[in-house]
């Protein structure tokens, strides 16, 4: 069975790439958009069916340096739903934009190629079962992404695009510093010992001053590239001058996917560590994410600014979720990264129609969009609305439970200031909310009804598949159970 989930996983990561390359060949822009669709249903179908074939059938782990387990299941199909969301709404984004940082006759296949190889590393990441492999597609998401956030080539676009390139790398090679320290100092260590289940055998054979200072060099640059604070400063601007379905990866995917590596970092090496100094390092990032990101979602800021800031909080729940641990904050853990996922994606997409029809609004807060378009308002107030955690969206509860999770692990402290801190967010990202709905006359952007309906019709399936992640994430349920019982 092994051989055969192997087989589909190297598909799940070839398609997206013969995808981008079979694009180029055609300089038909109408065709290009019809093998875009194409590639993109062959591609999410083979990650979702990966997916449901591990959690239904339950195989072993994997290999070499392929693993396939629970926790790989969420994360592969969060990415291949908001990556197929985001290829069929491409050429939408493409039709309305008049400049683009590549030749005008050219644009279009560079951005189709740039995308897939973004999504083809993306949906890797998870499947990695060696911690170098996993380094190696982290930094390719990167090298794929960067010509992405400059792809308008507006001055603002490519020092966004820059920013990104510099700050991640910068922290990817202190991690790659963190992981040849580690490897380093074992005795004939082998090809396999960075093996995700080596790593912790290998841990114990190590000094503990060596094991501590290799992970923390490694937890401080995946940091940068999660968009933890205080080295989060690359996520407004490149959320912001991405195109919008780049941007629904870069939040929905590429955050989460490089905090399982972290997370996965965190297993193996936390026994070797001892008492709970890997927790305490998770908690205290969620906490400073939490509390650099809602002093600015109480700002006014436009639409794509103020998703970005509500990244960097919702990466710091999720980094609370994982350092407190119990059994009921994991499962606040799987449910936040499936609702954050169809949530954000929507909330990105909405901004399209927006910035076609006032390109102001790249600069302008939303304000009046229920009176100029109730279409578009609909998708606008589910994405805040869900952001925000009000009752009863999935936020909400998997908030409630990572909260809960923290105080039955004895965190009463760090768990009350979250408390604060969510409670806080909330309240501007609901002031948010109701201003863009509501707000000033002056501000309201005329959209046309034909692209909100697009952009409604295109996020069903994403939004639709945080609802259905219900049934499987609720404390108690098998896919919870095995997550649990492969982070203990």
């Amino acid at each position: 069975m092994i051989d055969h989930l192997a087989d589909l996983a190297a598909l799940v990561v070839l398609m997206p790439l013969a995808g981008g390359v079979v694009i180029q060949l055609f300089a038909d822009d109408h065709v290009g958009d019809r093998l875009n669709q194409v590639f993109a249903l062959i591609t999410a179908s083979a990650g979702l069916t990966l997916g449901t074939m591990d959690l239904w059938l339950r195989p072993p782990a994997g290999t070499g340096l392929l693993t396939i387990d629970p926790v790989a299941v969420v994360f592969l199909c969060v990415t291949s739903l908001v990556g197929l969301a985001s290829a069929l709404l491409s050429p939408r984004y493409l039709d309305g934009t008049a400049r683009s940082f590549f030749s005008p006759r050219r644009s279009r296949r560079w951005y189709y190629l740039g995308f897939y190889c973004f999504w083809a590393a993306l949906l890797a990441v998870p499947l990695a079962g060696n911690l170098g492999l996993a380094w190696l597609l982290v930094e390719a998401t990167t090298a794929a992404s960067a010509p992405l956030v400059a792809f308008s080539g507006k001055r603002s676009a490519l020092e966004a695009g820059w920013k990104y390139l510099i700050l991640t790398t910068a922290g990817l090679t202190v991690a790659l510093l963190g992981i040849l320290v580690f490897y380093a100092s074992a005795h004939d260590p082998g090809l396999g010992a960075l093996g995700w289940s080596a790593l912790s055998q290998l841990a114990r054979h190590i000094p503990h001053d060596v094991v501590l200072v290799s992970f923390l060099m490694m937890m401080a640059g995946f940091a940068a590239k999660i968009g933890w604070a205080p080295v989060h400063n690359w996520l407004p601007d490149a959320h912001s001058e991405s195109p919008p379905p780049v941007s629904a990866l870069l939040s929905a995917a590429l955050l989460p996917s490089v905090m399982l590596i972290a997370w996965r970092v965190k297993i193996a090496l936390g026994p070797a560590l001892g008492g709970h100094a890997a927790s305490y390092l998770f908690i205290g990032f969620g906490l400073l994410s939490l509390a650099v990101a809602v002093p600015f979602l109480w700002r006014p800021m436009p639409l794509k600014r103020l998703l970005a800031y509500s990244s960097l909080e919702h990466m710091g729940i999720i980094a609370l979720g994982i350092g407190f641990g119990t059994p009921l904050a994991i499962a606040g853990v799987v449910l936040h990264v499936a609702a954050h996922g169809a949530a954000k994606a929507l909330g990105f997409y909405t901004a399209t129609p927006l910035l076609a029809s006032r390109p102001s609004a790249a600069k302008l807060p939303v304000r009046g969009l229920a009176m100029s378009s109730p279409a578009l308002a609909g998708s606008f107030a589910l994405s805040l609305g869900t952001l925000s955690g009000v009752p009863p969206s999935p936020l909400f509860f998997s908030e409630l439970f990572i909260l809960l999770g923290g105080f039955l692990a004895g965190q009463l402290l760090a768990a009350s200031l979250a408390a604060l801190l969510l409670a806080l967010g909330f309240l501007g990202l609901l002031h948010a909310l109701l201003e863009g709905l509501l707000g000033g006359r002056r501000h309201r952007v005329a959209i046309r009804a034909r692209r909100a309906a697009g952009v409604l019709a295109g996020f069903g399936a994403t939004t639709l598949s945080a609802l259905v992640a219900l049934a499987f994430v609720l404390p108690g349920s098998f896919l919870v159970e095995a997550i649990v019982k492969w982070a203990s």
